[in-house]
């Protein structure tokens, strides 16, 4: 019998860099998800994975899960101590969900175990997307999301919702580095989310009610989302009262759609302060100046670049229904509408 569970991409509104700095963000759960299915598989003794978007790689062998951990663990700390750099921290693509299962080994009696080792069970890992990976929705925190909530359904420990947020928090660090905890929320909670100190409180407001807000995958950055958060630090990192402009201008962006008012100018305000932060491709900012022309507003959502042309994703927002959807028939880029999901990490099966 095989199991599965989902979990929702994600959408920054607000916030990204700056919540690194101890500004609030605010984050949308999109109901574009990651699912993660296993299937036991009783006569073998390791863990396969097939995830896709990724190439085939060698299984994980059971007994050699406890050092898989281990050997991550001491590659964060090397980077946590400035001697690794963020994106040699995990060796293989797929090193990030196995980690997850990993650290359920640790603290878990496991089913399938031998007489003398806690072990899961084997089996075959395998996951499907509809998230790009790398552009920045959230695809690396929603298959971790997915994959916790499985293994609690598999090993019959459930956790609370607060402990599966902190549980995804702690494996996404290998991926990001110090990131936040902007995309755990999302992927954990669903809906709406502000983040205030790390925590994250449901926001009572409608995305629909205000006008109407896309996506556009403005191609996918050459820097991973690590890289990015360490070149911004490098230059920007002390740079109080720039972080409380980023600050006020998510504060702001909250009141309007808690009131339904247009948040035009917040968007245009946050698109400018992540442009001074050296994050915005030049073509990105064509595209946005185009937009911006025709009466609507957009801005990069997450954490885009600071080399190459791809910026990853741009939130867009217009009053009327039609003017961006006409826009974008003269590209060629993947776009879609903003829908909410409601709920975060779901068992499907």
């Amino acid at each position: 019998m095989a199991y599965a569970a989902r979990a929702p991409g994600k959408l920054i509104l607000s916030g990204e860099h700056s919540v690194v700095y101890g500004a609030p963000a605010l984050v949308a759960a999109i109901a574009r998800y990651t699912t993660v299915h296993f299937t036991p598989l009783h006569r073998s003794k390791s863990i396969r994975t097939i995830f896709k978007g990724l190439p085939k790689a060698p299984p994980y062998p059971l007994h050699a899960l406890h050092k898989l951990k281990q050997t991550l663990d001491e590659h964060f700390e090397q980077f946590s101590r400035g001697q690794r750099e963020v994106q040699h921290i995990l060796n293989r693509p797929d090193d990030l969900l196995i980690y997850t299962l990993a650290t359920f080994a640790q603290h878990i009696p496991l089913p399938g175990r031998t007489s003398s080792k806690h072990l899961p069970m084997p089996g075959r890992l395998r996951s499907e997307s509809e998230l790009p990976l790398g552009a920045g929705m959230g695809s690396s925190a929603s298959a971790i999301a997915a994959s916790i909530r499985l293994y609690e359904h598999l090993l019959d420990k459930p956790l609370t919702i607060s402990e599966r947020f902190e549980r995804v928090r702690f494996c996404e660090r290998l991926q990001h580095g110090k990131g936040s905890a902007i995309d755990a929320a999302a992927v954990t909670y669903g809906g709406l989310q502000y983040l205030e100190d790390a925590t994250p409180q449901p926001l009572a407001a409608s995305l629909n009610s205000n006008g109407h807000w896309y996506w556009i995958l403005h191609g996918y950055p050459e820097a991973s989302t690590g890289e990015v958060v360490a070149h911004v630090r490098r230059k920007h990192g002390n740079d109080q009262p720039l972080w409380q402009q980023f600050a006020a201008c998510s504060d702001t962006l909250r009141q309007q759609l808690l009131t339904n008012a247009s948040p035009a100018d917040c968007l245009n305000e946050n698109q400018h302060l992540l442009e001074h932060i050296g994050i915005v491709p030049e073509t990105a900012k064509a595209l946005i100046t185009t937009i911006n022309h025709h009466g609507g507003s957009a801005k990069i959502s997450g954490a885009g670049a600071h080399r190459g042309n791809g910026g990853g994703i741009i939130l867009a927002w217009h009053p009327e229904p039609n003017t961006i959807p006409e826009l974008l028939t003269n590209h060629t880029l993947p776009w879609g509408e903003l829908h909410l999901a409601e709920q975060g990490a779901t068992l499907i099966t």
